[in-house]
Formats: structure tokens, C-alpha cells, sequence
């Protein structure tokens, strides 16, 4: 396994915003798909081209995972399961430690990135505008899976229940996190009927450990963040569970989705998605940091279903997954 630190383009902000694609469309069903992208089959997801000249079978693949955290945490959690994957696959793999969660869907959409763990929010802006294939989550042993967005606070900083936070300031962490931007927004306007800009002041700190950070320093009142996060943050000494305060909790979602992009060679996907399912935790570097939000093997699931509940929220924020 090798690690690539070329960072990737600051221009990839481009496609939260609404990236203009220079394809044609296709005269094929899309549904909320990219217009370059056909889903005959009625999956939400785009169909593998048809046409051998346009799948990929690139000789490196170009592995990312979700930009929630140290890099260097991370390069050394998945490095066991690179390995792996280069024994399954015949390729050698890169570790690509992504800034954000644009950039990695624009790595995607231009062809420089492979395989991925896109999180809970950015799903369907993967799904629709890079072509990306999830089909695995982490789940614990018993098959139990997921996270809560959680609102915290910090002891002492006058915030007891989530109306008191009309007046101050909320740290958000990007605009495609569900947990640290979607869910939450739509909670507390339907729940608690508090808007951002009108009722508090949101900011950005672009990832949950800064959020989580932020808060136990006091540098935020509070910060709405995804709960798994902030185990493995304690887990490892991080912070302390003393630091921070939880004043709401919500229902369980689906956490980071892992899969491949649409165009790769069929037999190649197979391959990468057998890595996943044939792989033992027991004793790897895998096991050793994910254990720590109660994860220990990959679940099959499908975008269609598990995402059903996400791409509700984003509908009632008015989100649209139009890339141009």
C-alpha cells in the first residue's frame, strides 16, 4: 500500500455548489442521476457502461476515506485492509487522505478515485454526480449499525436544552455531512422551529473531531456531530466524556457507506466488493480503531433502502442533487 499526499484541487468546492458536466445526455432513465448516467434498472444508482471501451481498469486503485478525522489516524487504521485488498485485486491500492467531503466527490467525478467511504451525507451527492456504487457499511458483530447526529455543549456554557441555543452559535461541519449539517438543520426547524442566521449564528469547522474539539475547548457553545466520532475520540484520549454535555439525540442513522465507482471493470468490482466480505478483522489495524465505535465487520446493504431515510431529510432541507 502506498500513501498519495498530492492534495486534491480547491476547485472541487465546485461540485457542492453545482458542477457544470460538458457530457451529453443520454437518452436513457436517470431519475435525480447526473444526465450522463443511465439507471435502467430502477436502483438510484448508475448502470456499469455496457460498452468494454468505457469501463476502467486502472493499474493503481485510489482508495479514500471519509475526511472526518487525522489523516494519519487513518492511513495506519485501513492499512491492513489495503493490503488486502491489493492480495484480492492484483493492484496496488493508494491511500488518499482527502480535505473534504467536495473534494472527494470531485476526485470521483473526474476518474481519481476508485473505492471510497463517502459519509452518511454525502451518499446521494456521490451517488448522483460521481457515479459512485456504495454497497457495505461497518456494523458490529451482531449486525447492529449506525450513529446519532447528537447537539452538544460544554459544562457550564449556559446551554441546558436545545431552545437555549436561540441567540448563540452553532458549529456545523459542511454542508454534505447529514449529521453535522443536514440532520440537524431540518431537526431543529421542525422540532424546535430554529433557523440558522435567524435565530442562531452557524459556523463551519469542517469536520466532526473539530467540532467536537471546539466544543471541549469552549471555543463553541455547542456543535451538532455524528456520536461515532466522538466514542472513538474518547476512545483514544482525545477528549474526555466529561468535556462535553449531549442535549439531543436523535433516531439512527447509516454511517459511512463504502463502494467503488460506476464505470470499473465488472470482474474488477467483484473482486474489490469480495475484499470487503472475505475480510477477517481479527487482530488488524481495522479491528483496532473501529472497535472502538463497536464495529467489526462489513454488511451488505443497498443505497436504495438504507439511504431511503437521508435522501428524506435532504428533500425536506430543498436539497437538490442537480450537477449543473
Amino acid at each position: 500500500m502506498k500513501l498519495m499526499t498530492t492534495l486534491l484541487s480547491g476547485a472541487a468546492l465546485s461540485v457542492a455548489m453545482g458542477l457544470t458536466t460538458s457530457a451529453s445526455a443520454q437518452d436513457c432513465p436517470h431519475g435525480d442521476l447526473d444526465a450522463r448516467f443511465c439507471d435502467v434498472d430502477g436502483d438510484l444508482i448508475a448502470d456499469t457502461p455496457t460498452d468494454a471501451a468505457d469501463q476502467l481498469d486502472p493499474d493503481t486503485l485510489i482508495f479514500a476515506y471519509t475526511p472526518v478525522e487525522d489523516p494519519a489516524v487513518y492511513k495506519e487504521a485501513w492499512s491492513d485492509f489495503l493490503t488486502h485488498l491489493e492480495e484480492e485485486t492484483g493492484k496496488d491500492v493508494v491511500f488518499f487522505p482527502v480535505q473534504s467531503n467536495a473534494a472527494q466527490i470531485e476526485a470521483m467525478r473526474s476518474g481519481r478515485l476508485h473505492i471510497a467511504g463517502f459519509n452518511t451525507g454525502s451518499n446521494p451527492l456521490a451517488v448522483n454526480c460521481a457515479g459512485f456504487h456504495p454497497f457495505t457499511i461497518m456494523a458490529s458483530k451482531d449486525g447492529n449499525f449506525g450513529y446519532e447526529m447528537e447537539i452538544i455543549t460544554y459544562p457550564g456554557s449556559g446551554i441546558e436544552k436545545v431552545e437555549d441555543i436561540k441567540g448563540k452559535s452553532l458549529a456545523f461541519t459542511s454542508p454534505t455531512s447529514n449529521s453535522g449539517f443536514k440532520a440537524p438543520s431540518a431537526i431543529l426547524k421542525s422540532e424546535f422551529g430554529l433557523e440558522a442566521e435567524r435565530d442562531f449564528e452557524p459556523t463551519f469547522s469542517g469536520k466532526h473531531d473539530n467540532s467536537i474539539l471546539g466544543v471541549a475547548n469552549k471555543d463553541y457553545p455547542a456543535a451538532s456531530i455524528a456520536n461515532s466520532v466522538k466514542a472513538r475520540m474518547i476512545s483514544r484520549d482525545v477528549i474526555s466524556e466529561d468535556d462535553v454535555k449531549v442535549i439531543y439525540k436523535s433516531q439512527t442513522f447509516p454511517t459511512t457507506g463504502f463502494g467503488t465507482v460506476y464505470n470499473l471493470k465488472p470482474e474488477l468490482k467483484d473482486k474489490i466488493r469480495n475484499a470487503f466480505f472475505n475480510f477477517e478483522w481479527e487482530g488488524t489495524s481495522l479491528q483496532a480503531e473501529f472497535e472502538k465505535s463497536n464495529e467489526g465487520q462489513f454488511l451488505e446493504m443497498t443505497y436504495k433502502e438504507f439511504w431511503d431515510v437521508i435522501r428524506k431529510i435532504d428533500s425536506a432541507n430543498g436539497v437538490s442533487y442537480a450537477c449543473e
